[in-house]
């Protein structure tokens, strides 16, 4: 195509391509993006639930709970642990070992079970401190342990199973001392204890936070909107009731 038309194709070509120069010239120009320096609402104590976790890192003191401990219980919960385990004098080894005489024995005390490398070649014996610390995560405490279960979370459990576990004894070790008890608490009460004041102090942030949200939304909102009626009833949902939480019952140390 030639002559008049292929000109007129050209120029108006031409002139949108100058019309779009100019108009992205003039927007840069009249627009002046720029970062915020500074957040525009602050929001101090961001790390909060880090350092939550990492207060919250050892298990609670259990030892000043044996002597009064549920043994019964203690029972009770090892019930989950049968198909895994056999607990009476000379009992078969199964999934796991046998557990009789396994307070106060050797960490592989069963002679001939196949125990994860880890286990087999960690040294002292099962303890108070050292049940107390498997049964509330086992595989933070024997890394690479074969026994797959997540822990007995309430301490009043772990002394209920522990105080089970060392009647399984022709001879049951002695409960803890006050030497021991205080030992334990200075050890692990001041980390849990922690815990405790840093999530506290994370929801005091949060609801600074939220408060300080809710102003900046009230001061954008528009001039005009509609009062409030102080008279009407304002709707609330009533809570909703928290299930307790009752951790399954758990399986003794010893894969």
């Amino acid at each position: 195509m030639t002559g008049p038309d292929s000109n007129k194709i050209f120029a108006a070509f031409l002139i949108a391509g100058i019309t779009a120069y100019l108009a992205a010239f003039v927007a840069d120009k009249l627009v002046h993006p720029h970062d915020l320096e500074t957040d525009a609402v602050a929001v101090e104590g961001g790390e909060v639930a880090g350092g939550a976790d990492a207060a919250a890192a050892l298990p609670e003191p259990i030892m000043h709970l044996i002597a009064s401990a549920d043994i019964a219980q203690g029972e009770k919960l090892s019930k989950a642990c049968a198909a895994c385990h056999s607990f009476d004098n000379g009992g078969p080894a199964k999934i796991g070992p046998n557990l009789w005489d396994v307070f106060g024995g050797t960490k592989a005390h069963a002679s001939g079970f196949a125990y994860s490398d880890t286990l087999a070649n960690m040294e002292g014996n099962w303890g108070y401190k050292e049940l107390n610390y498997f049964l509330w995560k086992p595989k933070a405490y024997v890394e690479g342990t074969k026994m797959n279960y997540i822990g007995l979370k309430k301490p009043e459990d772990r002394a209920a199973m522990i105080a089970w576990l060392r009647t399984l004894s022709s001879s049951p070790k002695a409960l803890p001392s006050e030497g021991d008890i205080t030992a334990e608490k200075a050890e692990l009460e001041p980390i849990t204890e922690e815990a405790a004041e840093v999530v506290t102090e994370g929801s005091e942030v949060s609801a600074v936070a939220g408060e300080a949200d809710a102003s900046a939304a009230d001061s954008a909102a528009p001039a005009d909107t509609a009062p409030v009626d102080a008279a009407a009833p304002s709707e609330t949902s009533e809570p909703e009731s928290e299930e307790s939480s009752e951790t399954a019952p758990a399986e003794e140390p010893a894969q």
